[in-house]
């Protein structure tokens, strides 16, 4: 039997200050106390962006393989890839900040690439292929968007990505910490303790998910 897999995404630019990448590094610990000889793949999408679609990786989807030009090609090699990660893994752990209401286009572009007819999907683009790796997304929101506050569903990069990925079968689950800018944004000096308590809450969520092994 094949060493259970951790496939872990940061998208974070604000490297050590980041707090989706504190909570992915500690999700990641927690997996692997609960999986001893499991693997760890890692992806860093903002040191390693992906490339955007461009014309040549849609034309991929639509041209049989053997008929690919080198662009196409590489793009069909770059898209093959990344899905196989996530068909290989039992779990993905994914850091998602929300800038400016929204994904980072790094993590929009790594989407575009997962989804692909034949691949990610069945030749159709009707049945997703990939809902057996479970998907669990670390939030980190700068404001507060809960249900009452005067930006409620102005987080559309939480809201996004379910449908995002929706065709391949996956279905993410969220733990998200808020009001991350409290600390350093003087206007929201007054919500820096409800902030402590919401970091608090997703460490909690993230402790939770797995029990560590007993050896």
């Amino acid at each position: 039997m094949p060493a259970p897999q951790l496939l872990q995404i940061d998208s974070s630019i604000q490297g050590d200050r980041s707090i989706s990448r504190s909570l992915t590094a500690r999700a990641a610990e927690r997996w692997k106390a609960a999986h001893p000889g499991g693997e760890v793949v890692y992806r860093d999408l903002a040191a390693n962006p992906l490339p955007h679609l461009d014309p040549d990786a849609g034309l991929a989807r639509f041209v049989p393989a053997d008929q690919h030009n080198a662009g196409q090609a590489a793009a069909f090699a770059l898209s093959k890839e990344l899905i196989d990660e996530v068909k290989t893994a039992d779990t993905v752990l994914l850091g998602l900040p929300i800038y400016n209401f929204g994904a980072p286009s790094t993590v929009k572009a790594w989407v575009d690439h997962l989804v692909f007819p034949g691949l990610s999907t069945d030749a159709t683009g009707s049945e997703g292929l990939l809902g057996d790796t479970e998907v669990i997304v670390l939030i980190a929101r700068g404001g507060g968007y809960a249900p009452g506050t005067p930006r409620e569903g102005w987080d559309h990069g939480s809201a996004w990505l379910p449908h995002g990925v929706a065709l391949t079968g996956l279905e993410p689950r969220f733990i998200t910490a808020e009001l991350t800018l409290a600390d350093v944004n003087p206007a929201m000096e007054h919500l820096r303790e409800l902030a402590a308590e919401s970091l608090r809450d997703a460490q909690r969520e993230v402790d939770a998910l797995w029990e560590p092994a007993v050896v």
